[in-house]
């Protein structure tokens, strides 16, 4: 997959990209380093991969630095923030890509938790290394965003019910963004091939990735994906702030 964005065009500028160790984290962060910026690589306990990622990165001569923050603890997000505050002085792109909840021996609330709260609570304490003409990109998936009026496998729904919530979250925060010259786009993508999510779907439901790939006719697989979140940041920005990726034909709209 060829980078979506022009050379140079983020030369100066500076990204986080939240659960950026692996899959289409990785793949949007390495877009966009690629393409001139100094990025943030986020991650919860892949440090690891978070380090060989940014030790590439670097080898091709961009700016990388890695920060481990459990987002649902105020006190980690903090010193998220203050090392960005330290490293880079300020953030031009902010891409909300970690979610989670279908992970075993976490709290009955850890969704909503996650997905929900976590992301509201990161971009407020974003909020003041974001500077006018800045960007804020969530990320989700289809069967969240249309949760409201079509049904989604039983085994995602917690998921999706939290995603949602989160999206309706922050978009209740566009007026503020906007008052601060902060754009702000959703990416709702369908299910992508070769994700964790995927994976444990097809794991807890073994058939629903290839019935949906069936249904949409093809799926999305992660650099594929990443492209578009990476020129989600860059791109304009469609009115109803939702740029969709992948079939939305089986999906049925929200009542205007």
């Amino acid at each position: 997959m060829s980078n979506p964005l022009t050379p140079g065009i983020l030369a100066g500028k500076r990204v986080l990209v939240t659960g950026s160790s692996r899959g289409v984290g990785a793949d949007t962060v390495s877009y966009f380093a690629e393409a001139g910026a100094s990025v943030v690589i986020n991650y919860r306990n892949k440090e690891a991969r978070a380090v060989k990622l940014a030790d590439r990165l670097r080898a091709e001569g961009a700016t990388a630095i890695t920060v481990g923050a459990d987002l649902t603890e105020a006190a980690s997000v903090a010193r998220l923030f203050e090392t960005i505050r330290a490293e880079f002085g300020g953030l031009d792109i902010l891409v909300l890509n970690a979610s989670g909840g279908m992970e075993s021996g976490m709290a009955a609330d850890y969704a909503l938790t996650l997905n929900r709260d976590a992301q509201v609570d990161l971009l407020t304490a974003a909020l003041p290394l974001l500077q006018p003409g800045s960007r804020v990109v969530f990320v989700t998936s289809h069967q969240a965003h249309f949760i409201r009026t079509t049904e989604t496998m039983p085994e995602y729904e917690p998921v999706a019910l939290s995603k949602r919530a989160g999206e309706d979250a922050l978009r209740a925060m566009i007026p503020e963004l906007t008052e601060n010259g902060i754009d702000f786009v959703v990416v709702s993508g369908d299910m992508i091939e070769g994700t964790i999510t995927a994976t444990l779907l097809e794991r807890a439901n073994p058939g629903a990735i290839s019935a949906r790939k069936e249904s949409a006719g093809r799926l999305y697989n992660v650099a594929e994906f990443a492209a578009e979140v990476a020129a989600a940041a860059v791109d304009p920005i469609p009115e109803s702030h939702t740029r969709y990726v992948g079939d939305v034909s089986g999906f049925a709209p929200e009542p205007a």
